[in-house]
């Protein structure tokens, strides 16, 4: 009994920890001016993490899919606010990002009994039924800071703006605790489907170690190359800054990665053919890779459920 209590405590404090970091990573970023903003979003999002945890004890996918979720939040708060209300005061710009929170975490202790039996039997009945009331809850959302971002707001005064932030932030508190019911049984499916990938990881382990090995060889094989055939070229085989020049080892190792995964920076290109046909051969190689692990992963995972 003893141990069982330890290891749920242990779960718990690793999920606060775990998703606190990834909250923290999220609110240092955004913040470009200080760090007051930063402190506030993260004490905010801890305690609702923390409240939501007490409600609903569903582990580390449950406490990661919250983190996801207000890790977004933060960020579309942060974007929005600042082309919507850019004189808004500085102390309203923390307490306008609590003011949803609180409506959400506040609505779901209020309602804690329903929902943590239905945060119980949504695992074993994942029904499309809610789904149109949670979409529901998005185009209010979505429509709230459209009408925000499209109205003169920015154009008036300081205290305007604060004003009209503190107003939406609250409709926003509503709405969300108006529809928590939903949102919260979205957030346990998310939360099952993630236990369910998480489970399926170690069919992946071997062909994502395959792929990583084929990739990596591909990668050197190519780059090798690439840096062989213009050291030994009279003229430069790349251009490099928009100029031709010759190219070093941890260039044509950048070219070829670059190349391989079809993402191409374009910091340094082919400018002979036969390096431009060699570097299109790459790039379908690196095709060929990701349908391989692609049907890989579709095979094992028919297995698994066989």
């Amino acid at each position: 009994m003893m141990e069982r209590r330890s290891s749920a405590r242990h779960a718990a404090l690793s999920s606060w920890g775990l998703t606190l970091g990834l909250l923290l990573l999220v609110a240092i970023a955004v913040d470009e001016q200080d760090f007051s903003f930063t402190f506030a979003a993260l004490v905010v999002s801890g305690l609702a993490l923390g409240g939501l945890y007490l409600v609903f004890p569903q582990g580390l996918m449950f406490a990661f899919g919250v983190a996801t979720g207000l890790s977004a939040y933060m960020c579309l708060y942060v974007v929005i606010g600042r082309s919507a209300f850019p004189e808004a005061e500085a102390w309203a710009q923390p307490v306008g990002f609590t003011l949803p929170v609180v409506g959400f975490v506040l609505a779901c202790w209020l309602r804690r009994t329903a929902l943590r039996r239905l945060a119980q039997e949504a695992p074993d009945d994942r029904d499309l039924a809610h789904l149109p009331r949670f979409g529901r809850w998005l185009l209010l959302c979505t429509a709230v800071a459209a009408t925000a971002m499209a109205s003169p707001i920015s154009r008036t005064d300081p205290l305007t703006q604060t004003l009209s932030l503190l107003v939406l932030q609250s409709l926003l508190g509503a709405i969300s605790a108006w529809f928590v019911r939903d949102v919260v049984r979205l957030m346990v499916d998310i939360a099952g489907i993630l236990a369910l990938v998480s489970a399926q990881m170690r069919f992946l382990t071997v062909p994502i170690a395959a792929y990583l090995a084929l990739f990596s060889l591909a990668s050197v094989a190519f780059g090798c190359i690439y840096h062989i055939a213009d050291e030994f070229s009279r003229t430069p085989l790349f251009e490099k800054g928009g100029a031709a020049s010759h190219i070093t080892f941890t260039d044509a190792l950048h070219l070829s990665v670059m190349t391989l995964s079809t993402v191409g920076y374009g910091d340094v290109t082919p400018q002979d053919s036969g390096i431009r046909i060699l570097a299109a051969v790459q790039a379908i190689i690196g095709q060929l890779l990701l349908l391989f692990g692609f049907a890989e992963i579709m095979r094992l995972g028919r297995r698994s459920h066989g």
